[in-house]
């Protein structure tokens, strides 16, 4: 298998590692979910360089998962919006925070907590069914073929 092929491959996870799997993706779209939206915010918060920080945004919004909005025309100006595909990458941002906090915190916990908005309350992330909305371990899952393509 070969990095540049994962987009190709029939493993869902390959596929999606094709989209968000290098060294500074996942960092870009942590700062997209705390609201970061410029250029020049991205590249002070995270001491990137504008050639690595370029090339992340312009993959994702050709992967569909940021859209780039202008905000001023002269000199013109993009912000990187998350889009429906980018947004529904929360869920996996979350389980990464969570496994974060439990595995990586050290002493004093957690750095950021959240807060559901609907409730009030601070919350752990965790995996359900969607069905008897049970929360999950990989010990409790089967797996069977899906539905092949032709």
């Amino acid at each position: 298998m070969r990095w540049n092929e994962l987009d190709a491959e029939e493993c869902s996870i390959a596929r999606t590692l094709s989209v968000v799997g290098d060294r500074w993706t996942l960092l870009v779209l942590r700062e997209c979910f705390l609201r970061v939206r410029r250029f020049d915010q991205f590249q002070e918060r995270l001491k990137i360089t504008r050639h690595v920080l370029a090339n992340r945004l312009k993959k994702l919004v050709d992967e569909g998962v940021l859209q780039k909005v202008a905000y001023q025309e002269r000199p013109e100006r993009f912000e990187y919006r998350l889009t429906d595909k980018g947004l529904d990458l929360y869920p996996v941002m979350m389980s990464l925070v969570h496994w974060g906090d439990v595995h990586m915190a050290g002493p004093d916990g957690p750095p950021i907590l959240h807060r559901h908005k609907t409730c009030n309350h601070v919350f752990e992330p965790v995996v359900t069914c969607s069905q008897c909305h049970e929360p999950l371990d990989a010990r409790q899952v089967d797996l069977m073929p899906g539905k092949k393509t032709a």
